[in-house]
């Protein structure tokens, strides 16, 4: 497996996986893992051209991106994971269900979509791929990240906002272009909603403006007997940006999950 994985608690406890959002990395997670990992086997790793996984030629798809979750699943022999997906996490996240959705035992979606990108937004994702070639990766990140924060959020978590700025510079510019190409080439997952038969959490910042709370609102109504909330003073990265709320979310999710 040469993807960069990481595992906190015991692994015979629950199995949870951690799908961060892009540009970002693993540590994203950090403090839901912190609170968490003593009843949960937590397992992050670091999506392909992402943090410190490879980046490999950059040829990336949802697809791909699917194979290499279920890869993680093999090679940590896990039962029934439950998986945690942000943003471009969640669009892995929402494949894998549509795939095979017997291999999982609950669903959480965070600041995400289920729609494919309209063609206004692959025209953006082909000027962020512009902008990294003649620019580089720092230039580009500079521009995209502020926006995943609410204004609310920064200055409380100033330190946090800088680290994740800081890592995302570093990154390599053949696995962002990758995966901008991945998701603006996703296939839309709307149509299936209504046939996840598993339990969902769907959570989504007040303030986030790439996927509104309005929008996720909108697929808890296709989805049977799941669970929204909407985490305030935070927008794109709630579970960063305001991690109390979103934790408390998380918790009560688990402790219902786990009694059906």
């Amino acid at each position: 497996m040469d993807l960069k994985i990481f595992t906190e608690g015991k692994n015979d406890s629950r199995a949870i996986i951690f799908i961060h959002g892009f540009p970002f990395d693993h540590l994203m997670w950090r403090n839901q893992i912190s609170v968490i990992k003593s009843n949960n086997f937590c397992i992050s790793y670091d999506i392909r051209g992402l943090g410190e996984s490879p980046a490999g030629d950059g040829q990336y798809s949802i697809e791909s991106f699917v194979d290499d979750l279920e890869e993680v699943i093999k090679f940590l022999k896990l039962n029934k994971p439950i998986i945690c997906g942000l943003s471009m996490g969640g669009y892995i996240a929402l494949r894998a269900m549509e795939r095979n959705q017997d291999l999982y035992k609950a669903l959480i979606l965070c600041d995400t979509k289920s729609s494919a990108d309209t063609d206004a937004a692959k025209i953006n994702r082909a000027g962020g791929i512009k902008k990294i070639n003649n620019e580089g990766v720092k230039a580009y990140v500079d521009e995209f990240i502020p926006n995943c924060f609410s204004k609310k959020s920064i200055s409380k978590i100033e330190k946090d906002y800088n680290e994740i700025i800081g890592r995302a510079e570093k990154l390599n510019p053949i696995g962002v272009k990758g995966c901008l190409l991945a998701m603006a080439c996703r296939t839309d997952t709307s149509k299936f909603l209504s046939q996840i038969q598993i339990p969902v959490l769907l959570i989504g910042g007040e303030d986030d403006t790439l996927t509104p709370p309005d929008v996720m609102k909108e697929m808890a109504s296709k989805i049977n007997d799941s669970i929204f909330k909407i985490v305030k003073n935070a927008g794109h990265l709630s579970p960063v940006e305001n991690p109390e709320d979103f934790n408390q979310y998380l918790i009560e999710f688990l402790n219902e999950s786990n009694n059906r």
